[in-house]
């Protein structure tokens, strides 16, 4: 494979002159002095013991051998509820089947009367003058 060529000097990016001479007239020793620290956290030995147990537990379960298990017969055992239970569901089921049959036609008319009415004009011009 050919090395890529380097591109001519028409085909660099042109650098603004304030910057251009900031970078010409660039030294490093004006630099702050700075202390890099890498900051790799190795697990602690706890933490590789649990990993170490964990793993051995999967590799445990993969390994298991279902072969060296007895067959069981599952009964299940059903459970009738006791009296208060039944009490409850009947009371239930009679009120869902009240408001299901409910029959609006049985209601009587009855009249709205407004009990809190609005003041009038002149009580309200009154309540302004006082």
């Amino acid at each position: 494979m050919a090395a890529p060529k380097s591109p001519s000097l028409k085909d660099l990016p042109k650098v603004a002159t304030d910057l251009k001479s900031q970078l010409e007239t660039f030294n490093p020793d004006n630099m702050k002095k700075a202390t890099t620290a890498e900051k790799i956290i190795l697990p602690t030995a706890e933490d590789v013991a649990q990993e170490k147990t964990q793993k051995a537990l999967l590799e445990g379960v993969e390994a298991f051998d279902t072969g060296k298990l007895k067959h069981t017969e599952t009964q299940e055992k059903n459970q009738l509820p006791d009296k208060d239970a039944i009490e409850q569901e009947k009371g239930k089921q009679q009120l869902f089947a009240g408001i299901e049959n409910f029959d609006p036609s049985k209601l009587k008319h009855t009249e709205t009367q407004e009990k809190n009415p609005l003041p009038t004009k002149e009580a309200i011009e009154q309540e302004k003058t006082a």
